[in-house]
């Protein structure tokens, strides 16, 4: 079986002596964040990790002091002084003003990877894929999770999905760069380009050009669903899998549980600047106080965090600890067997168990081998911006909250509203043509996309679109929301109805 960890996932820190104590930011959570943070930090300084720690408070404490991002100014000074934060699991409260902590602190830091290895430890944690040892290498600042959101009318509401050049770019070069540092040997591209023709599209464009400049490295691509159905089905198939933020999301949880249990992965979120290591599950809070959750997850994204500071030595005794202590049959309720474990403990338990095993190593999971190894680890590597592509502004589509049903009315009524230089030529209703030509069986909403646009392409002007829009009002339409039209190179940079 391949390690869990091939190296360090960023070179943010230099190397450092066992003499030297290196700060970083300690946020113990919400939730079994405390237990499992303590048993972590127990182990860590059994090992001999030269660490200090900085304790930061987040998530729901903050919250309730009517602070809504989750996290005071003092704390963003610690993390951004020290670079690092080792992070157990918060809790964001429903509804209100409250946005997600996590993604914020990926966000705002630049954490623009999300590492997140997904391995089997059978048979001593079960599993019908006893070889899977896959890498995740998901996008962290963009997709979906730009979180802009707007109710736009009684029935619609938006959320808009950003997928930017530099974003693709960044993060699918540093899978590339991870295989070719570790010696993987193939990278998969997941996307949903055949329906998000320019979102995914670009993605998937992007990883087709750097593709090609690794050419000792397999590539392929494919579709997000069937996918992630080979994922779940057949996880041998795949070694390292780039992909959006949300899917990358999605997937990942499935490949966790796949190879045993969510409650085992770790993940790195690295950027130019910062790093935060967390385990990929939530804060658990039914469990919370019982000292049953299993500290496994944090401890071995403490193990990436290890790596990612130069100190190989210290990750590989705990590692290898690690994993005597799960071969050894100790273990947490949550992937206790009896067929197969020999003891079930409690998370300080488990913690003393991996502590009493520092120094030793399994005998039939391979052990890690991380000592003496060099910093392999993606360099941060800059985005190079293109010359800008000659832009020309061709149409306008013109959103309305018009609560009709005729789409035919529809169009007659905006046909007088268009203008020489901007005549309506289409409407969908949530993204499906229904003028001209619409059929009767297509259900719609009071959410009507209206596009206006030159004949055979001709270039407008802002004018031209303020004096539509002016025409537009005059007929007593409720305009939500405009999307400009524009040709990049002379090629349409917006999409067709269905249906078109």
């Amino acid at each position: 079986m391949s390690t869990l960890l091939d190296a360090p996932a960023s070179s943010t820190h230099p190397s450092s002596s066992s003499a030297i104590r290196i700060p970083i930011a300690v946020a113990h959570g919400d939730g079994i964040g405390p237990e499992i943070m303590r048993a972590t930090l127990s182990i860590l300084d059994a090992a001999g990790a030269p660490l200090h720690y900085q304790p930061i408070e987040l998530g729901e404490a903050v919250y309730k002091r009517g602070i809504t991002a989750g996290i005071e100014p003092a704390a963003w000074d610690v993390v951004r002084n020290n670079r690092v934060l080792l992070k157990a699991p918060i809790t964001t409260p429903q509804g209100g003003g409250y946005k997600s902590l996590n993604v914020t602190l990926r966000k705002t830091l630049g954490l623009y990877a999300n590492v997140r290895p997904a391995v089997a430890y059978a048979p001593f944690v079960p599993t019908r894929h006893p070889k899977m040892n896959v890498l995740i290498v998901r996008e962290n600042e963009e997709d979906l999770y730009g979180g802009i959101e707007h109710r736009q009318t009684d029935e619609v509401v938006q959320c808009l999905k950003l997928i930017t050049r530099p974003g693709s770019e960044r993060i699918i070069r540093h899978a590339f760069e991870y295989a070719r540092l570790n010696g993987r040997k193939k990278v998969t591209c997941m996307s949903k380009d055949n329906i998000m023709k320019k979102t995914d599209g670009l993605f998937h464009q992007v990883f087709n050009e750097i593709a090609a400049e690794y050419p000792e490295i397999e590539s392929d691509h494919l579709i997000i669903d069937i996918g992630a159905a080979r994922l779940a089905d057949s996880p041998e198939i795949f070694d390292v899998i780039v992909t959006l933020n949300l899917y990358g999301d999605i997937i990942s949880d499935i490949a966790a549980q796949v190879a045993g249990s969510v409650g085992l992965a770790p993940s790195a979120n690295i950027g130019q600047h910062a790093a935060m290591f967390e385990a990929i599950h939530g804060s658990a809070p039914q469990i919370a106080g019982q000292d049953i959750a299993n500290p496994s997850g944090l401890l071995l994204s403490a193990v990436m965090m290890l790596l990612h500071l130069g100190q190989n030595q210290v990750a590989q005794t705990i590692h290898n600890a690690w994993l005597r202590t799960l071969e050894d049959g100790v273990h947490t309720a949550d992937i206790y067997n009896p067929a197969i474990s020999t003891r079930k403990v409690g998370t300080q338990e488990f913690a003393q168990a991996v502590i009493q095993r520092l120094g030793r190593e399994p005998n039939q999971l391979a052990p890690v081998r991380y000592a003496g190894k060099p910093a392999a680890a993606p360099a941060h590597i800059e985005y190079t911006r293109r010359e800008p592509a000659i832009k020309e502004l061709v149409g306008v589509d013109v959103f309305l909250d018009w609560k009709g049903l005729n789409p035919d009315e529809l169009g007659e009524a905006l046909r007088q509203a268009g203008t020489p230089q901007l005549p309506l030529s289409m409407i969908t209703n949530r993204g499906v043509k229904v003028w001209p030509h619409g059929l009767p069986e297509t259900f719609c909403t009071d959410h009507w996309r209206c596009r206006f646009q030159a004949p055979g392409n001709a270039t407008v002007t802002p004018a031209h679109i303020l004096a539509l829009l002016a025409q537009v009002h005059a007929q007593g339409f409720d305009f939500i929301k405009t999307e400009h039209l524009y040709h990049f190179d002379g090629a349409p940079g917006y999409s067709l109805g269905q249906g078109q």
